[in-house]
């Protein structure tokens, strides 16, 4: 699986790199059948303070999966993404028993 980050208008972070590639490389091993995973860091203009935003995109077959959380922090932010594709993922996987 291919893993590409990037951080939009803002400083990159390592250590946030290595915790991310952590985690998606263990939902990798989970589901084998993932291509690529796109992840996207970037910051808002937003009043409320949840201006930290994290993208992600799954290239798998069938529909891409795709999930977007706004949060107060990136990591809160990317844990929450994580938790939302690894639903998509489940169903998707679900569906492919099926056949």
């Amino acid at each position: 699986m291919t893993i590409n980050i990037q951080y939009l208008h803002m400083p990159t972070s390592e250590a946030m790199n290595e915790l991310l590639t952590h985690k998606l490389e263990k939902l990798g091993a989970k589901y084998d059948w993932i291509v690529s995973t796109d992840v996207y860091f970037k910051l808002e203009n937003d009043p409320t303070g949840k201006n930290k935003v994290c993208e992600m995109k799954i290239e798998a077959p069938g529909p891409r999966i795709f999930a977007k959380s706004k949060e107060d922090n990136f990591e809160k932010a990317a844990a929450a993404t994580l938790k939302d594709l690894e639903r998509q993922l489940k169903k998707r996987k679900a569906i492919q028993a099926k056949y």
